[in-house]
């Protein structure tokens, strides 16, 4: 991780939002953009055609593909690039979040802090999606933890008190916290924590995680399918797990 090439990132992704289309309202959203420039500063591997497709980045190290939501919509590319060269899915978890409102001509008129805390399991419902590939060989998986705005555009005649009606705008990184890196199976044994017994169950995952069930059940899906956990039985309504060394 270089935290210093992730804030210049950020910083010029900020200024572009000024410059050009105001805080919010980017073609390019701006958490892809600060991940783009991030990953590849040089622009010249970036947005290179190969097949039918257009792979975010391209280099000497293969194809880097950032994806901030629905990674479902990869799959036809991934069938395509895996079978060409190294792949590398980039997803962000927002660890931390500021929510900025903005008036009619996109002025700050209040901002605070979201309760709302992200964490590297809230990246599991997307990798879902491509859950098939995540034992190739090929696959590397990146799951950078950020902080950032999120900018909202407030409707006419609404005030940022109770609930406003609003228009989404931009989120804007602010900082990185980590890298969570998935290059193998076995590397997904992280989302296992400390206090899983030899048999446990989903509400087991969950309260040892910190996570909610349903979070739970799709990581045992995916750990399942990793054949890293095997189903062992049933409790009440419960599938019992246990890991597989």
């Amino acid at each position: 991780m270089d935290r210093a090439r992730f804030l210049a990132a950020c910083e010029s992704a900020a200024n572009n939002a000024h410059e050009k289309n105001g805080i919010g309202t980017l073609s390019e959203k701006s958490i892809h953009s600060v991940l783009k420039k991030y990953y590849e500063p040089d622009e010249i591997n970036t947005e290179v055609k190969i097949g039918r497709f257009y792979a975010d980045i391209s280099g000497e190290n293969g194809i880097i593909e950032i994806q901030t939501q629905k990674l479902f919509k990869l799959q036809k590319k991934l069938d395509i690039f895996l079978d060409y060269c190294p792949v590398t899915v980039v997803h962000p978890v927002i660890s931390e979040k500021t929510i900025v409102w903005l008036d009619k001509s996109g002025k700050p008129v209040k901002s605070r802090k979201s309760p709302v805390k992200g964490s590297v399991y809230d990246a599991l419902y997307e990798l879902y999606g491509i859950k098939y590939t995540l034992d190739n060989p090929n696959m590397t998986v990146i799951i950078p933890v950020i902080k950032a705005r999120d900018y909202r555009c407030l409707k006419q005649g609404s005030s940022t008190r109770k609930k406003p009606r609003y228009q989404k705008g931009d989120k804007i990184p602010t900082d990185i916290e980590e890298e969570l890196i998935l290059s193998c199976a076995d590397d997904y044994r992280v989302f296992l924590p400390e206090g899983i017994t030899e048999s446990f169950c989903s509400a087991d995952l969950s309260k040892a995680a910190g996570i909610s069930l349903s979070c739970a059940q799709v990581c045992l899906n995916i750990l399942s399918y990793l054949k890293l956990v095997e189903r062992i039985g049933k409790k009440e309504n419960y599938i019992l797990y246990r890991i597989i060394k």
